[in-house]
């Protein structure tokens, strides 16, 4: 299925088109330090911006969130991944929702 507004994709070749904040929670919490180390959110048309989360070594969870059209590289960490999920989920809402910019 197409998405309208964004795809996640992690490593595993697991695949949803427009995630849910409850769907991106269950792709984030099947990564492991193995074969699954990574997801990654693109957007489905005509835009730049993308987010990865990569699962490190240690347990915690790096963030990289690229947009240039608004001039915004970005490389955090976080270990509490449902407060990941909700801070994700507004940086997605901001580029696909009503109004956004990019």
């Amino acid at each position: 299925m197409a998405a309208d507004r964004y795809d996640a994709d992690s490593e595993n070749g697991d695949h949803v088109a427009d995630p849910s904040a409850e769907a991106l929670l269950a792709l984030l919490a099947a990564l492991d330090r193995e074969h699954n180390t990574f997801v990654t959110l693109t957007p489905a048309a005509g835009r730049d911006w993308y987010a990865s989360v990569s699962l490190l070594a240690d347990g915690t969870y790096e963030v990289e969130r690229r947009d240039p059209a608004r001039r915004e590289p970005r490389l955090t960490t976080a270990t509490d991944l449902p407060a990941l999920v909700r801070e994700l989920t507004d940086w997605l809402a901001d580029r696909v929702g009503p109004g956004s910019r990019t």
